[in-house]
């Protein structure tokens, strides 16, 4: 059963969005922020406690600093102006900065936001600005019955949902790439490369939030905590391998838009160059009529044939002449040049 404060979804006074005390086996029960105080006043031997918390409420960050035994790196994180992924050891509690996709995403890169993460032996805090999947998934997973046995389990779990929201993003650019990519492969020019451009900048700004996280990750698996167990440990080495897999896969479908990218920008040169061939072989065919007529519609005496009843005729004869001509020098300097 779900308290009142988490059904309010970040109306606790704290600025609590959810909250769970875990127990020896691993089984979450919701608590709001004062059952959670309540907790770590306790000596409790097993199990540890999650707060999740929303930022953007103003009493947020203060209940954290007067509350919670947590690190100061941590607190300067929050202040931080830098997003990069990262994970460090401080005060024996590790300091997570993890980027994750709004949970409204829409291939946009302005869609992207922070998730600051406290993991200790006996308690986790998460707190964010923006709602993110890969967190609102951990908490829908915790609702359900999800067992979780450690802190750190918790947060391989939440490496885990990244990681899978982050292929979901890889497969459904992928889909839009085959799309673009079958219309290319049609003859239909229609397609922009704007579109294409603005996938690509998703990607790459995806890429560049993420791809420190995994080498931040084998930094800490060199010198752990003691208090993380060896399973724990391993799970984290696998997370970060799946993380691996999907930057990889991410870096090839850049390397492939990039392609198509070319590809486009390739015909659309082309039909541009052979737009411009045509526009040469009408002007230098019209050449000759037009320097005839011009010459011919002088009004000056001395024009010739303009007595001859055959004149019209003999001034046609002369430019289809020359018009032929000049398409015969045109055709074999085209012949040429292939």
């Amino acid at each position: 059963m779900l308290t009142a404060t988490e059904n309010m979804y970040g109306a606790d006074a704290s600025g609590l969005i959810c909250g769970f005390a875990f127990d020896a086996v691993g089984h979450g029960e919701p608590i709001d922020s004062a059952q959670a105080l309540e907790g770590l006043q306790a000596d409790v031997q097993s199990g540890f406690t999650w707060l999740h918390f929303n930022l953007t409420h103003t009493a947020a960050a203060k209940w954290l600093e007067d509350h919670l035994p947590l690190s100061e790196l941590f607190h300067e994180s929050l202040k931080d102006g830098s997003r990069s992924t990262r994970v460090e050891l401080d005060e024996n509690m590790l300091v997570a900065v993890i980027n994750d996709v709004h949970y409204d995403f829409s291939f946009e890169p302005q869609d992207i936001s922070t998730l600051w993460l406290s993991v200790g032996e006996r308690l986790v805090v998460s707190a964010r600005v923006q709602p993110l999947r890969s967190i609102d998934r951990l908490r829908d997973a915790v609702r359900r019955g999800a067992i979780l046995m450690s802190s750190v389990a918790l947060l391989v779990h939440l490496m885990h949902d990244q990681g899978d929201v982050l292929v979901h993003i890889v497969r459904s650019t992928t889909t839009k790439v085959d799309d673009i990519e079958d219309r290319l492969l049609a003859g239909r020019l229609e397609t922009k490369r704007a579109n294409l451009g603005a996938l690509r900048r998703l990607l790459v700004r995806l890429q560049r939030l993420l791809a420190p996280e995994p080498s931040a990750l084998f930094r800490l698996l060199k010198k752990p905590p003691r208090w993380i167990a060896e399973s724990d440990l391993d799970d984290l080495r696998q997370s970060t391998e799946e993380f691996n897999v999907a930057l990889s896969d991410m870096a090839a479908l850049q390397e492939r838009i990039k392609l198509l990218q070319e590809e486009i920008a390739g015909r659309v040169a082309e039909a541009n160059n052979r737009s411009l061939f045509v526009l040469t072989m009408v002007t230098v065919l019209a050449l000759p009529i037009n320097i005839i007529a011009g010459l011919m519609g002088m009004n000056v005496g001395g024009v010739p044939l303009a007595d001859n009843p055959h004149g019209f005729w003999i001034v046609v004869s002369i430019i289809l002449s020359f018009t032929a001509l000049a398409l015969w020098i045109t055709r074999r300097r085209v012949e040429d040049s292939e």
